[in-house]
């Protein structure tokens, strides 16, 4: 393969990368002249990368689609507001951070470095139109967090998580490399692009194969995205991993990880678009009526927010199906609301998707952040670090806590007037127009069970009393400040959304489409 001659143009468009990976270098080799046990302002070196990159993302957000680095890459309002909404989602991460290793004294430059470099990765894997580079920002984002998950090493929790993390990414990535290698060879190329034409003649010469080859694949986002039946890791690595790590896996992994499996899907999918939007059906309904199952008898309120993770990522598939025609019948199958045909509406599709992950990074990074201000260093490894129980009597407490985490779970709920309720409006409303109304009333009947568990937080908080004796959580101002600008954006995109849907509501917002 002949390497690409680079040009200014084809630089511009991974600027926020690089960005993200010059802040990482400076806070390695800041760590070899520090000669003081001070290292406050490596949480602003990240924070002040993360927001820079998020600008030059949205500065180039408006630029029409097109292709950089040969086709490699791309360029298209759809890359720009997957980097945003990372890089937004990073930025909380840092300020929660900031606090919590300070707490554990365990400030040190790498932690924050393999942040950047995830972050990094998720924002070049949201630009992949290519197999090879699409597999190696995958692993960038993949082999950044897996370190980040053990990176306390106290206790054997991380360790058990980071291994299990490890383990099964490794297997996933196996997985995806393995039905990549299959792509080539009935293809001939690893272009996106260039491999529509080809795929669909194999899937009428050579069915088995290229249907095997678009099922190892779709394996390989599945476990990212933490769809049932790949969902086994989340919980175990959820709990092990420091909480802002936590977090940044829920949000800038999930939020990549589908814009990935979008990208790959919407040229794959033109093969036989009958199939996978049947397969990618099944695995909405497996994946929004399994979380929602798993969270309700959940105690440990990290496990919790882990199925319920997986449960938000159902309702992401079912947007992703709904940019699919449906055939046949049955639960799956289209069922239009009028006579006629439904018609399959991209724009409605693709403004659903980015708007509930946009949605869904500012609500758990805020419930990951109360929970983290919660979980006191002295907790250690202790089974109730993360009990229901830690949130009782909180509105008396810190009542500013208790206000911000309803709001989260209300987001989480998907009830008004929050962004969570917009985020999955937009989603179920994309599904019934493209005539998904079975699959859109199992998501609401899901959504509706999944209220029981995030409004007992909220009954925990405002109507139990608080216990007797205990330390009182302490307030620092990154904390806070994380806090104050999710709940915010919380309530601002639910009751004004229309500023951000305009944006997503772009005709050529995603390039190569048709």
């Amino acid at each position: 393969m002949t390497l690409p001659d680079l040009t200014a143009a084809d630089l511009q468009p991974v600027l926020p990368a690089l960005v993200l990976a010059a802040g990482a270098s400076v806070l390695l080799l800041s760590e070899v002249f520090l000669t003081t046990a001070s290292r406050s302002h490596l949480a602003l070196i990240a924070l002040g990368s993360s927001v820079l990159a998020g600008g030059v993302a949205l500065a180039t957000a408006f630029e029409p689609a097109h292709a950089v680095f040969q086709g490699l890459a791309v360029q298209d309002p759809f890359s720009s507001f997957v980097t945003v909404v990372v890089c937004l989602g990073l930025a909380g991460v840092v300020l929660l951070s900031a606090d919590f290793l300070k707490q554990r004294q365990a400030e040190r430059g790498e932690y924050y470095a393999l942040m950047l470099f995830a972050a990094a990765g998720m924002s070049l894997l949201a630009m992949s139109a290519e197999l090879i580079t699409l597999f190696i920002n995958l692993e960038v984002l993949s082999v950044s967090t897996y370190a980040l998950t053990a990176f306390l090493r106290r206790g054997p929790r991380p360790a058990e998580a980071a291994f299990k993390y490890f383990i099964l990414g490794a297997f996933s990535a196996a997985l995806f490399l393995y039905g990549s290698a299959l792509l080539y060879g009935v293809t001939g190329t690893t272009r996106l692009a260039d491999m529509v034409g080809p795929l669909r003649t194999a899937m009428h010469t050579q069915p088995w194969l290229a249907t095997c080859a678009l099922a190892l694949v779709a394996a390989g986002f599945a476990f990212k995205v933490a769809a049932v039946p790949f969902h086994m890791w989340a919980p175990d690595v959820y709990e092990g991993a420091p909480t802002p790590v936590t977090a940044l896996m829920s949000a800038g992994v999930k939020a990549a990880a589908f814009a990935g499996l979008v990208r790959v899907f919407l040229f794959l999918g033109r093969a036989d678009p009958e199939v996978v939007a049947l397969a990618l059906s099944a695995l909405a309904v497996l994946t929004m009526v399994g979380g929602n199952l798993l969270a309700l008898p959940q105690r440990n309120v990290k496990r919790m927010l882990a199925y319920s993770s997986i449960a938000h990522a159902g309702y992401l598939l079912l947007g992703v199906a709904a940019l699919f025609p449906h055939p046949g019948t049955g639960v799956l199958a289209a069922t239009p609301l009028m006579l006629g045909s439904p018609a399959v509406n991209s724009a409605d599709a693709y403004k659903g998707i980015l708007f509930y992950l946009l949605a869904y990074t500012v609500s758990s990074v805020g419930a990951f952040g109360v929970l983290s201000v919660l979980e006191r260093h002295a907790d250690g490894d202790g089974a109730t670090a993360w009990d229901l129980d830690r949130f009782s009597g909180l509105a008396q407490r810190r009542p500013g806590w208790a206000v911000a985490m309803a709001a989260f779970m209300l987001s989480l709920a998907g009830i008004p007037p929050t962004v969570g309720f917009m985020g999955k409006l937009l989603v179920f409303r994309a599904a019934v127009d493209s005539g998904l109304l079975g699959l859109a009333i199992i998501g609401v009947l899901a959504s509706a069970a999944g209220a029981y568990y995030y409004l007992r937080i909220v009954v925990y908080m405002f109507m139990r009393p608080a216990p007797a004796e205990g330390v009182l959580p302490e307030k620092y101002w990154a904390t806070e400040l994380a806090l104050v600008a999710s709940a915010v954006a919380v309530v601002a995109l639910g009751v004004l959304p229309g500023r951000v849907a305009d944006w997503l509501s772009q005709s050529g917002m995603f390039f190569g489409t048709r």
